[in-house]
């Protein structure tokens, strides 16, 4: 079977069994479970290619490729939209969603992934934006699964704002094709990634330029990155846990795969400078909102939002330190994704026995539910950055991408705001840890399966922060020679 037809096919299958099957039934949830795992193999599949030097293609004029930076976004959906399937609605047992939501988390979850893969692995600038478009509708009809005000209104900010920051992008996107067509006339695959990037060092410096501040603005919208994220928080708090997972894993991942893809462009016919600046802006920008609004939040999931909106900005200022900036990035970039969705699907746990999302109301969780509990704090001391989780590893080496490119006062500057958001989450994890639970509140695991999977994560990302496997290191190269091409 054609390996991208097998990453593609399943979510596309099992969103049409959902719609199919009505009313709901719970084999819609487990054959949509074992389906994921064949996306999930196809990436593995993808990866070996990579490994053996080859880029997999697919299509007229190459309409599907799948290079190391586009491998490295489908392993991330792949294994998160496969967490989503295997623990979100309709798999039996009290999840607190009755059967019309989970068919309709069937079926928009499973388009949700399908637009995500689908745009990391197209060729085509132009179906890479309808791509990415559409995530944010499939997304926005799960945001308010239990409808509430607070839950619709976090749904129609999100279309909103998305909306014109995709339309930002779409109109970066003109601006760069124009130019290349004044450059070199009407052809097939013009909006192909490959044709634009040897075309590059030809586009016009300005107009290339300008196009850039576009997409930055536009993809950056979806991606979270200040002061365009005010969307970000409000949605994820108020969205059902495998969305918020999928969301803060890997379609910020999948938006700013469009933007690196674009910076890849701009590099080649401008240089690298232009795009390191803006980059190392806003991601400074994103990094500083992100850690200072961690101090004074109430609310558990906002807190990870908003911890999601300080890692994309870590990133950006990873992605403008050079090679081994880029190096760091992207392993960073791996490591958030299974992080920060391993701990927003703990923290639908914890929300389901609570009631609440509010960390004031959130006491003794290591006693009414220590597995749950001590996972949740593992998944928080990841993403602080202590060791030995993989994050730690990651933003070492950024650190040291930093001081090798000659900025000892930018490293200075991050290091003191990651200090910021590391005391403000301990203190907000420390109040929930701790204490007698609620009154009210059960004592006890109940369902223990969907530990398994998120505890493999942990486990995950203990691996990664003792040690960087050899295939892994090779995709990540590989991401960096596609960087200085």
């Amino acid at each position: 079977m054609n390996t991208f037809a097998m990453l593609l096919g399943p979510p596309l299958l099992a969103a049409l069994l959902a719609a199919a099957v009505k009313p709901y039934r719970r084999f819609v949830g487990w054959t949509n479970a074992l389906l994921s795992l064949l996306s999930l193999g196809a990436a593995v599949v993808l990866w070996r290619h990579i490994l053996a030097g080859d880029v997999l293609t697919s299509g007229p004029l190459e309409f599907l490729r799948a290079d190391a930076l586009s491998t490295l976004l489908a392993l991330c959906v792949s294994v998160v939209g496969a967490l989503a399937a295997w623990l979100g609605p309709g798999m039996g047992g009290d999840d607190g969603y009755d059967g019309a939501q989970a068919r309709r988390f069937r079926i928009f979850a499973n388009l949700f992934t399908l637009m995500m893969l689908f745009a990391v692995v197209s060729n085509n600038v132009g179906f890479m934006w309808i791509a990415i478009e559409a995530t944010t509708i499939t997304s926005a009809m799960l945001i308010p699964l239990h409808v509430t005000k607070a839950s619709v209104e976090a749904s129609w900010k999100y279309i909103l704002i998305g909306s014109v920051g995709i339309a930002l992008a779409f109109g970066g996107t003109v601006l760069g094709y124009f130019d290349f067509v004044n450059l070199a006339g009407r052809q097939e695959g013009a909006l192909n990634w490959t044709v634009l990037m040897a075309s590059a060092p030809h586009l016009h410096p300005q107009v290339i330029q300008l196009a850039f501040v576009f997409i930055l603005i536009g993809y950056g919208t979806k991606a979270g990155l200040a002061p365009m994220h005010t969307w970000l928080p409000d949605a994820h708090s108020e969205a059902p846990a495998p969305l918020s997972a999928m969301m803060s894993g890997v379609l910020l991942a999948v938006a700013l795969y469009a933007v690196i893809r674009w910076k890849f462009v701009v590099n080649a016919a401008v240089g690298t400078g232009f795009t390191d600046d803006l980059f190392t802006a806003m991601g400074l920008l994103s990094l500083a909102i992100g850690a200072f609004s961690l101090v004074i939040q109430r609310n558990y999931k906002r807190m990870l939002a908003y911890s999601s909106i300080e890692h994309t900005g870590l990133i950006c200022v990873g992605l403008a330190l050079g090679p081994l900036g880029m190096f760091a990035a992207m392993l960073h970039l791996l490591n958030h994704a299974l992080a920060k969705s391993t701990i927003f699907f703990l923290a639908g746990r914890v929300l389901h026995r609570y009631r609440t999302t509010e960390i004031s109301g959130v006491s003794g969780l290591l006693t009414a539910m220590p597995w749950t509990g001590g996972l949740f704090a593992a998944g928080v001391l990841a993403v602080i950055g202590l060791p030995p989780f993989g994050l730690f590893i990651s933003e070492f080496a950024l650190f040291r991408a930093g001081f090798a490119a000659g900025r000892p006062w930018l490293m200075g500057l991050v290091l003191a705001l990651l200090a910021v958001a590391f005391v403000s989450m301990i203190g907000h994890l420390n109040r929930m840890l701790y204490g007698a639970p609620a009154a009210g509140v059960t004592v006890g695991e109940g369902s223990a399966w969907p530990l398994v999977p998120l505890g493999l994560c942990v486990a995950a990302l203990v691996v990664l922060g003792l040690t960087l496997p050899a295939p892994l290191r090779v995709l990540l190269t590989r991401i960096v020679e596609i960087a200085g091409s």
